[in-house]
């Protein structure tokens, strides 16, 4: 082996300037209780008291951190990214202020602090050797070790470690550290790619795809009249039926105990992170093909994925070879299996938005930051199918019945009303007790349709995740450019094969892509 010796750093990266864009301010907060701490903050100076939602994410075993991984197609220069988080991040209201206990005659009470932030605090660069044996390995060992850690609370609640050392799908890899109680992980994103540019063009950010709203097929009559009625109705019955079963998983509804099912304390344990990268193109022939959206693809492909896990894990070792080719159905009748979704109940912060914050180095708390968000209770439908488009068919039918809900809305304000009655610590142990009795986590988040650069660095893929919520599996799908990135985290005791699983998801795209061109 080579001696060790730093990786050669691009001297001649600058950070790109980043030009104020003027938008129109959104004048929003998360809650009542919200505004009454903006109004407030003129008093009380520095300090500003956590949201409901925020104090949620601080709760003992509920406390949940999100991990993202930033490959790069050239090695990284720490100095030109230091610089230029010091113009960007740094001046962002909640990445320049620590979490403090105030203790006082009613209690202690969480709150956010203004201090001074010395980026070299936040700034972890190892000494690597860049030729190292199995450097893939030791990123994953690397980033799964994180979550053992907990960040600092003597700072502001985000840090960022440089790992220069090449791997097989990038040059130089940057993670990212943020405590979840600084905001959703849709909106945190977005401030991530705020501070990135266009690679073909430094002044331009980032364009994300505008979601597609499905259009009436009625115009106007009295045919509309009975579609809009018939509409409310069903809105209606799908809301009361949902809000019956998230009652009963809070009570006594638990998933079958499966190979993906993690025992009691398990968001206490630390977590193993891979991702897989497949054609973004791959996903959006069978999306047109089946006349569908992006959403609706993606669990299609997940359900027929851990469909393929689970039915090689119930197969003894001579059935192993059939059930790997589909032949063999191991797979257990009527099992129960569903995903936790994190929905945003208010639009998202769009990164021109935050780009012109962190410009002007707004501490105006009136923009709608911060966690505002509700969950919905996704049931996949687990099984091999004879026509692997079937694995599609039922993951649309079961998205578009669930657009039809207020869902994730109740489940929003109920847990804002328990904060508020009795307190975070209850409303994050019901919360957890929803969560527990599913089986995963899920989510998908549309990036930049162009490739882009951070601070001058090419990006290559971003790997979004979370530990510290009760799941032994969480499945994030991210897109960039031509690509989309799924991102697997795993307790290993529980799924100590990640890299099989991700194995069965682009498997199962593959399927289901050439089941769709023999149509």
């Amino acid at each position: 082996m080579q001696p060790s010796r730093k990786a050669p750093y691009q001297e001649t990266l600058v950070p790109p300037v980043l030009e104020s864009v003027k938008t129109k301010d959104s004048a929003k907060w998360e809650t009542r209780e919200e505004m009454d701490m903006a109004d407030s903050m003129e008093s009380t100076g520095s300090q500003e008291p956590l949201s409901p939602a925020a104090r949620l994410f601080h709760a003992p075993r509920f406390n949940c951190t999100i991990l993202t991984a930033i490959g790069c197609k050239t090695s990284i220069n720490p100095g030109v990214i230091k610089m230029g988080l010091e113009q960007t991040l740094m001046k962002h209201p909640r990445f320049s202020k620590k979490l403090v206990i105030d203790d006082n005659k009613c209690g202690s009470k969480l709150k956010w602090e203004s201090t001074a932030v010395n980026v070299e605090d936040h700034i972890i660069e190892p000494d690597l050797d860049p030729y190292m044996d199995s450097p893939d390995q030791f990123v994953e060992d690397y980033i799964s070790n994180l979550s053992s850690i907990p960040l600092d609370l003597s700072k502001p609640l985000w840090e960022m470690h440089i790992l220069n050392v090449k791997t097989l799908d990038a040059e130089a890899i940057a993670v990212f550290r943020i405590h979840h109680s600084l905001g959703d992980g849709a909106s945190l994103i977005s401030l991530l790619l705020a501070c990135t540019r266009q690679t073909s063009d430094p002044d331009a950010l980032p364009s994300i795809p505008a979601q597609q709203m499905a259009g009436s097929h009625f115009s106007g009559g009295v045919w509309w009249l009975f579609f809009a009625i018939w509409t409310v109705l069903r809105l209606i019955w799908n809301t009361l039926v949902d809000l019956v079963l998230f009652l009963a998983t809070m009570l006594y509804l638990e998933d079958t105990k499966t190979p993906l099912k993690g025992a009691y304390g398990v968001e206490l344990k630390p977590k193993r992170f891979v991702h897989r990268t497949v054609s973004l193109d791959d996903i959006k022939l069978v999306k047109n093909a089946m006349n569908m959206t992006i959403n609706d693809a993606i669990m299609g492909v997940t359900q027929a994925g851990l469909s393929r896990y689970l039915n090689r894990k119930y197969g003894d070792q001579s059935e192993i070879e059939d059930a790997e080719n589909g032949k063999q159905n191991n797979i257990p009748k009527s099992i129960r299996l569903r995903a936790s979704v994190l929905v945003n109940v208010r639009p998202t912060p769009g990164i021109q938005t935050l780009a012109d914050l962190m410009a002007n180095e707004s501490n105006n708390p009136r923009w709608g930051w911060g966690n505002r968000i509700g969950y919905i209770i996704l049931p996949f439908s687990i099984g091999l199918q004879d026509d692997p488009l079937e694995h599609i068919r039922k993951a649309k039918a079961m998205i578009d019945r669930k657009k039809l809900s207020l869902e994730a809305t109740f489940s929003f304000h109920g847990a804002m009303l328990v904060i508020k009655l009795f307190g975070a610590k209850a409303s994050a142990a019901m919360a957890r007790r929803v969560v527990s009795n599913t089986t995963l986590a899920f989510s998908n988040v549309a990036g930049p349709v162009e490739e882009i650069s951070f601070y001058g660095h090419p990006v290559a893929y971003i790997a979004p995740s979370v530990y510290g919520s009760p799941h032994a599996l969480t499945i994030h799908f991210q897109s960039y450019g031509s690509k989309m990135t799924i991102a697997v985290a795993v307790d290993p005791d529980v799924i100590p094969d990640p890299h099989e699983l991700c194995d069965d998801l682009e498997k199962s795209l593959e399927i289901i892509k050439d089941g769709v061109l023999m149509i």
